[in-house]
């Protein structure tokens, strides 16, 4: 299979402007995601914004922040499953989220890493996305 037919088939994905906003050094051109690449960046801006943030879209984003400072238990781990997967339906049209996992790495310092595995609407194609997440943000006096 040649190069533009990979292209053509990929398409659907789309493409936009990478996250966080960068510029080319040479050129200063913004730089672009496309692809698998683009919905990756699409999932990490949807898991760092909270509601409210864009006011044109009040109800865009995943609303993690509420979860800071919370206790690290078994009802927190269904809660951040529950939040992560409804905002994902919800914000990105292009993937179905097949399952959500919530591991306490280190309860200490409050990590928690989330593991998504979605699948392109499209293809099928299975994909996995890991989301470090702090609880006890900023305690570091």
């Amino acid at each position: 299979m040649d190069n533009k037919s990979v292209i053509r088939k990929k398409e659907f994905l789309g493409s936009g402007w990478s996250f966080p906003v960068t510029f080319s050094v040479g050129n200063h051109q913004l730089i672009t995601t496309r692809f698998e690449n683009n919905i990756k960046d699409s999932i990490d801006v949807i898991m760092q914004t909270n509601f409210g943030e864009r006011p044109t879209d009040p109800q865009f984003g995943s609303g993690l922040q509420q979860y800071f400072f919370q206790d690290m238990n078994e009802t927190l781990k269904g809660q951040i499953k529950d939040t992560v997967t409804s905002s994902l339906q919800d914000n990105e049209p292009r993937i179905t989220v097949i399952d959500v996992d919530v591991t306490y790495v280190n309860m200490t310092n409050g990590h928690v890493e989330v593991t998504i595995v979605y699948e392109y609407n499209q293809t099928n194609t299975r994909h996995n996305y890991v989301y470090p997440f702090y609880i006890k943000e900023g305690t570091n006096i």
